[in-house]
C-alpha cells in the first residue's frame, strides 16, 4: 500500500503538502492538489483506519444539517436517519447539529449562517433551488466547508455530492403507474410543493416526458402548488376539482397528500379518481388503506439522512471524495398489499 512519503516523491512535493491535501488541512495550489489526488487515486492510497479515528477525535468535528419540513412529516424520518448516524459519530468526537426550516432561501441562509457561527466543518442540506443558496454553497466551498445536498439538489453549485431520489425517473414511474391504474382517457391534476424546489419540478418533468413518449391518452389538466401544507392542499385541490370536473386522476408530486385526499373525499370524487403519491408517511398509509390512494413511490428517507453525514465525515477525516457525484436511493412502489 502506498504511503504519503511515496505520493510526495511521485508528485515532487513535500510530505506536509500531501498531508494537507489528503486531510483537508490548509490551502494548497489547485493544480498541485489535483495532481496529488490523482496520484493518490492511481496508487489506491488508503489512510490507516486507526489513524483516522485518532485524527477525528482530535479534530472535534461539527457537522450541520439543514432540512425542510416544518409541515412535512417525511422529514421526520430523514432526521431520524441523521440522528442515528450522529449517535455513531459521537464515538469519533463528532457533533451533528440539525436545523429544520421552512422551504425558502432566507430561512435556509439564516440557518446556515448560524451553523457556520457555531463552527461546523461540513454541511448537509436540502436546498431551495435559489441563486442565493447556490452562492452560499460556493462561498462555503471557498472557506473549506464541504456541502452535500440531500433529498433535493441544486443546479450548477460546487456541492461535494447529492444523496436522494432520481426525481426525473420517479416522475416517469408515476406516469407508468397512472397508465396501468387508469383505464381510458386520463385527465390528470398535479399537485407540487413549490416550483422553486428542484425535486418537485423534476418529478413533473419526468412525468411529462414519459406521457409524451408513451402515453398520449394521459393529458395534464392543471398543475398547482400547495407548499407542502395539508390545509393549503385541501383548498387548492378543492378548487382544482371544481374548475376541472374532467379530472379523473391526481398526482401528488410532493407533500400535502392528506389534505388533497380529504378534498377528494369531501367532493365525493374518490371512487372515480385515481391517486398516485410519494412516500409512506402515516397519513398517506391511511389513505392507501382506505382505498383513496392507489399507489405511492417511496425513497428511503432514513438513508437520505444518514449517508450525507457519512460522506462528509469520510471526506473531512481522510480527504477521500465520494466515489460518485450522485448517490441515488432506491425507489420502491407500495400498494395496500405490501405496506
Amino acid at each position: 500500500m502506498a504511503t504519503i512519503k511515496e505520493i510526495a516523491e511521485l508528485a515532487g512535493v513535500s510530505r506536509g503538502t500531501v498531508d494537507r491535501v489528503l486531510n483537508n488541512r490548509g490551502s494548497v495550489n489547485a493544480k498541485t492538489e489535483q495532481k496529488i489526488r490523482e496520484i493518490a487515486k492511481a496508487v489506491q492510497y488508503r489512510p490507516n483506519r486507526a489513524g483516522i479515528v485518532l485524527a477525528a477525535q482530535k479534530k472535534n468535528l461539527k457537522l450541520g444539517v439543514v432540512v425542510f419540513g416544518l409541515s412535512n412529516p417525511f422529514f421526520d424520518r430523514v432526521i431520524a436517519g441523521a440522528s442515528e448516524k450522529a449517535e455513531e459519530l459521537r464515538c469519533y468526537n463528532c457533533t451533528v447539529l440539525i436545523r429544520q426550516v421552512g422551504a425558502n432561501a432566507s430561512e435556509q441562509i439564516r440557518a446556515i449562517d448560524e451553523l457556520v457561527e457555531e463552527g461546523v466543518s461540513g454541511l448537509a442540506i436540502s436546498p431551495d433551488n435559489d441563486e442565493q443558496i447556490r452562492a452560499k454553497i460556493d462561498a462555503l466551498a471557498d472557506e473549506g466547508i464541504p456541502v452535500v445536498t440531500l433529498n433535493t439538489d441544486i443546479e450548477n453549485s460546487r456541492r461535494l455530492a447529492y444523496v436522494g431520489s432520481n426525481y426525473f425517473e420517479s416522475g416517469k414511474i408515476a406516469a407508468g403507474l397512472m397508465n396501468i391504474i387508469c383505464p381510458g382517457p386520463v385527465y390528470a391534476g398535479i399537485l407540487i410543493g413549490s416550483g422553486s424546489i428542484l425535486c418537485h419540478t423534476e418529478r413533473v418533468s419526468g412525468f411529462r416526458a414519459e406521457i409524451e413518449r408513451f402515453y398520449p391518452q394521459i393529458q395534464i389538466a392543471a398543475v398547482a402548488d400547495n407548499h407542502d401544507d395539508d390545509i393549503e392542499s385541501y383548498n387548492i385541490t378543492m378548487e382544482l376539482l371544481q374548475k376541472h370536473p374532467e379530472i379523473n386522476a391526481l398526482y401528488f408530486a410532493a407533500a400535502g397528500v392528506y389534505g388533497g385526499c380529504r378534498a377528494l373525499l369531501a367532493c365525493g370524487r374518490q371512487e372515480q379518481t385515481r391517486v398516485i403519491a410519494h412516500d409512506s408517511v402515516s397519513t398517506t398509509v391511511l389513505m392507501i388503506q382506505r382505498g383513496v390512494i392507489s399507489a405511492t413511490i417511496c425513497q428511503q428517507p432514513e438513508e437520505q439522512g444518514r449517508l450525507p453525514l457519512e460522506l462528509l465525515f469520510t471526506y473531512l477525516t481522510t480527504g477521500e471524495r465520494p466515489s460518485q457525484e450522485r448517490h441515488y436511493v432506491t425507489s420502491d412502489i407500495r400498494i395496500r398489499e405490501n405496506l
